[in-house]
């Protein structure tokens, strides 16, 4: 055997199984597509009968926005074009090995062949040339300001593989937005959302094999930007790297036997205050919260409820935007998530909740403070129905449990007959999945 056939061979069965899933996936689609769709229109018929709402194709401009457009400084220098973008693909030898079960993926640790990179240097006249290069580590100077000072931000994203075989993405307008914001308050360079994007598609078009072929599981994207800036002294950078990587995932969160979370909730512990950064994603918002998450999981919980104030004021849950659904004094079906005051994430899911609950009309929906003494009294008058995180990661993860000042207070979001949360969580997963047509839902060519 020659030295080019072995090279051959060996590529052959290290991608033998792609090809065995690709064929298996194939004859399932073709034996079972008039199965699934009727199995679809039945199931859309009893959720409309059963819940008493409906999954509308549109989006009412009464309810939702398009994000502003961003302003650029005037110094910044000249802005990348998708057009312009080289690509460099993997070799045989550098492809990574995927995943055998996409219905056992965890979150973040296995990543995808290519990367999109677009450095930012000011002395050469702004952003430079979009590039997709195989996954390779990061050369930067020891004074890069991203490792002294936390001149980084970054965004989540999935890619959803659709029941039709298309690749979606979930309103990147909204990313691209508040990573802009972002960016602006970090001292970074900005850059225009839309041709980002399509620097996107690109990535995903080449890596498309690695979107997960089931709707249990999605492929995660996570942008980021960096100062890289060879210089000490806490000031704006100019020089930055934008850049971009893949990821399979399944489920962020372990949950309990009843797919609920358990939270503690310590007011001696602040993620977040006024006039500071809660409300942007950059990585030094994360790093404190950890050996807090050790402290809950230390006592048997998964995640961490963030208070603020002096009355306890609930701001996220662990990395969610939290929302509560409870009987108010009027005796209203009400469902609540705290307002954007500065303390928490503006998330893309956090925005589409309120935005379907809002048009469906069938209980009241409104952005106001809640603190765990309101909790309490809600439990104790059992007005309290739901309490749930949201999030690009989760979706929505339901919660039956919160430590707070040594006592465990139960709440009954499982025990619901209809419960809110669900149909959200189908809602939203039927729109990313494709089951239902709607503009959130960007079709990557």
């Amino acid at each position: 055997m020659t030295t080019k056939m072995a090279i051959n061979a060996k590529d052959i069965f290290r991608n033998q199984h792609r090809m065995i899933k690709f064929i298996a996936h194939s004859i399932r689609l073709c034996s079972n597509q008039s199965l699934k769709a009727a199995q679809a229109a039945q199931q859309l018929e009893q959720q409309k009968s059963s819940v008493d709402f409906e999954i509308t194709a549109s989006v009412d401009t009464q309810y939702t926005h398009a994000p502003e457009p961003v302003k650029h400084d005037k110094d910044l220098g000249h802005q990348f074009k998708a057009s312009q973008m080289t690509v460099r693909l993997a070799t045989p030898q550098q492809l990574q090995p995927k995943p055998d079960n996409d219905e056992e993926l965890g979150f973040g640790r296995l990543f995808t062949d290519h990367m999109l990179k677009i450095y930012y240097h000011k002395s050469l006249g702004g952003w430079q040339k979009p590039e997709i290069t195989p996954l390779e580590n990061l050369v930067m100077h020891p004074a890069a300001k991203v490792l002294h000072y936390a001149v980084e931000l970054f965004e989540g994203m999935k890619a959803y593989r659709g029941v039709d075989g298309k690749i979606r993405i979930f309103r990147p307008d909204m990313n691209m937005a508040r990573m802009n914001l972002a960016a602006q308050r970090s001292g970074l360079p900005t850059f225009e959302g839309k041709e980002f994007v399509q620097c996107l598609s690109r990535l995903l078009s080449i890596d498309s094999e690695w979107v997960p072929h089931t709707d249990t599981a999605s492929l995660y994207i996570r942008p980021t930007l960096i100062g890289i800036d060879p210089t000490l002294g806490v000031a704006s950078s100019d020089s930055a790297l934008l850049y971009t990587i893949l990821s399979p995932v399944g489920s962020y969160f372990k949950t309990g036997s009843t797919g609920a979370v358990s939270l503690l909730a310590d007011p001696a512990y602040t993620r977040a205050w006024p006039g500071g950064v809660g409300n942007r994603k950059m990585g030094s918002n994360y790093a404190p919260t950890i050996n807090v998450q050790k402290e809950a999981a230390s006592r048997g919980l998964q995640q961490v409820l963030w208070l603020y104030g002096e009355d306890h004021q609930l701001t996220e849950v662990g990395t969610m935007n939290i929302f509560m659904f409870f009987v108010n004094d009027q005796g209203e079906q009400e469902l609540v998530t705290p307002p954007l005051n500065g303390l928490i994430l503006p998330g893309i899911t956090r925005d589409s909740i309120l935005n379907m609950s809002r048009q469906w009309g069938k209980f009241k929906v409104s952005e106001a403070n809640i603190t765990m003494p309101m909790v309490c009294e809600l439990l104790n008058q059992g007005r309290l129905l739901e309490l749930f995180g949201a999030g690009t990661a989760c979706v929505v993860s339901p919660v039956n449990r919160i430590n707070y000042l040594g006592q465990d207070l139960y709440v009954p979001t499982m025990e619901q007959e209809k419960p809110v949360h669900e149909l959200i969580r189908e809602t939203l997963t039927d729109i990313q999945y494709g089951r239902v047509d709607h503009p959130w839902s960007v079709v990557i060519d």
